[in-house]
């Protein structure tokens, strides 16, 4: 009898702590899920903060820039001179060139302005290049944003420098003798619009 009762005691004893052994491990398992599904809540709170992070900074970056340079393909822009056009743009058909006796295509306009007359800036934005060249003498290049470039030739004493920003109808410079390729259409400025580096019309943009 007294090697039963051990034994129902054992037992029980056995099942008892097979039930603590459980409730334990059952305990520390759910501790375990607790940790890990906490961790995940701040990684992924830490996430959601960057991410609101880090488009702000970028739309931040878009403001600027969009207030800086706002051209776009309803814009217009501003006459640099005063004067007639005497060689329209004209990419679809070639037309003819005194000077140059020849017919020959023309990605931009030439607008008839005396010597020393100013050039003002069409549309606001950053100059990236003054150089010259043989064609179109002392020439500007502005990048006016959304893709376009204002390019502005037969220049003269130019009063900007490369890495400015300047605002729209600011003397830029003046109107140059003309070269060789331009003695008999006179002086003049050379205007071109370029979008994507591509050629467009000015015209079509003109106020």
């Amino acid at each position: 009898a007294d090697t039963e009762e051990n034994l129902h005691e054992a037992k029980i004893e056995t099942e008892e702590d097979i039930y603590e052994i459980g409730e334990a491990e059952l305990a520390q398992a759910e501790e375990t899920e607790e940790d890990a599904a906490s961790e995940e809540t701040e990684e992924t709170a830490v996430q959601s903060e960057e991410a609101e992070e880090e488009p702000s900074e970028e739309e931040e970056a878009d403001t600027s820039e969009t207030e800086q340079f706002a051209f776009a393909d309803d814009s217009r822009l501003i006459w640099p001179v005063d004067g007639d056009v005497i060689l329209n743009y004209s990419m679809d058909k070639s037309i003819y060139f005194s000077t140059l006796n020849q017919y020959k295509y023309h990605p931009a306009i030439v607008i008839s302005a005396e010597v020393g007359s100013e050039v003002r800036c069409a549309a606001r934005g950053e100059v990236t290049d003054i150089s010259v060249n043989e064609e179109t003498g002392t020439t500007l290049t502005m990048d006016i944003g959304s893709g376009y470039q204002a390019i502005y030739g037969q220049l003269k004493e130019v009063t900007v420098e490369e890495g400015d920003t300047v605002e729209s109808e600011t003397v830029i410079g003046y109107v140059s003798e003309p070269t060789k390729y331009y003695t008999l259409e006179g002086s003049n400025l050379y205007f071109q619009l370029l979008k994507n580096r591509e050629p467009v019309n000015p015209m079509d943009y003109m106020e």
